[in-house]
């Protein structure tokens, strides 16, 4: 391999204009604000743990990371604007599992994540926790089970839209459950928080960062948490299968950027994003939100592993009753 250096170009005559601009500006990153663009509204959990790491992310790399939120179509007009942004590591999309290895199989016209986008790195695993109104007579999974077996039909739960993991979440638990609840979705985590609080909505499989704080304070009551473990952010809250519902969901968060850019360039990204996980604050971030801390893994093996729940989805998906987009 040749070491184009820039005293290898003066002395070949070229001079330092003469070195192509996309390695010029790569080795210069960033030298101007970078943007994470979150797919869903503001309050939901891509855009808390987005913001949380471009707080910690941008005084590494000197320049401000700003989110910018672009809800949609249950994440994937962020993808869209992120997929046809220049691949300069500018634009990128902090993002989790459903919109890219699930909507691709539940929306007509989606882009092929697989290709249009390149993973950086992974950013927290998480489960999501079964929450009620308060004023649901069901305190726990199993009680709300017995319930919607009395009125089948009457419950409802809220999404952050048709395909997104809370609604992919409630679909496995009424399939393992036998039951049938009715399924409102909006447009993010938020809003269909919201009306569950409110009482519009009977319950939600939420994200945790959204949904912790409203449980500590009684706005909202956890029924169970769907991961094959309890969380130290709720430890009095069992799981599904300790309650007799034999289904384990879980996701997680992670950078993407445009396809066409450089792979060193996407390596120096992800370096300074785990950089920034590495500090004290992100861990306690995510303690806070109640979601975890990745396992390592190399961009390739991140790559694999979201090519093999691509195709996972893919088939199962065929499986479940899901109205397509």
């Amino acid at each position: 391999m040749t070491v184009f250096t820039r005293r290898r170009a003066v002395a070949l005559g070229l001079g330092a204009t003469a070195l192509p601009s996309s390695l010029s500006a790569q080795a210069a990153w960033p030298t101007g604000p970078v943007t994470f663009v979150v797919g869903y509204a503001p309050g939901g959990s891509n855009d808390i743990n987005a913001r949380e790491l471009a707080a910690l992310m941008s005084p590494i790399l000197g320049q401000q990371i700003v989110v910018e939120n672009k809800g949609g179509a249950n994440g994937s007009l962020g993808l869209r604007v992120v997929a046809a942004a220049r691949p300069d590591g500018y634009t990128l999309s902090y993002t989790s599992a459903q919109t890219i290895v699930v909507n691709p199989w539940v929306q007509k016209g989606m882009i092929d994540t697989l290709t249009t986008l390149l993973p950086i790195c992974q950013t927290t695993d998480y489960q999501y926790v079964l929450v009620a109104n308060p004023k649901v007579p069901a305190n726990t999974a199993a009680e709300l089970v017995a319930l919607a077996k009395r009125e089948p039909g009457k419950l409802t739960y809220s999404s952050a839209g048709i395909g997104s993991g809370n609604h992919l979440a409630g679909v496995l638990f009424t399939e393992a459950a036998g039951i049938d609840v009715t399924h409102v979705p909006y447009k993010g985590t938020g809003p269909a928080l919201a009306d569950v609080m409110s009482g519009i909505v009977t319950m939600n499989f939420s994200s945790l960062p959204p949904a912790v704080p409203q449980v500590k304070v009684g706005n909202l009551k956890a029924l169970a948490v769907t991961g094959d473990h309890r969380l130290s952010s709720l430890p009095d809250v069992p799981t599904l299968k300790e309650q007799g519902i034999d289904t384990v969901i879980n996701g997680w968060h992670g950078l993407f950027a445009p396809a066409g850019t450089p792979d060193a360039l996407l390596d120096t990204i992800a370096r300074n994003a785990k950089r920034a996980m590495m500090d004290p604050k992100w861990a306690a971030a995510l303690a806070k939100d109640g979601v975890e801390a990745p396992p390592e893994r190399t961009r390739a093996e991140w790559a694999r592993t979201i090519a093999d729940e691509h195709a996972f989805w893919g088939k199962k998906l065929k499986t479940l009753k899901i109205d397509m987009e």
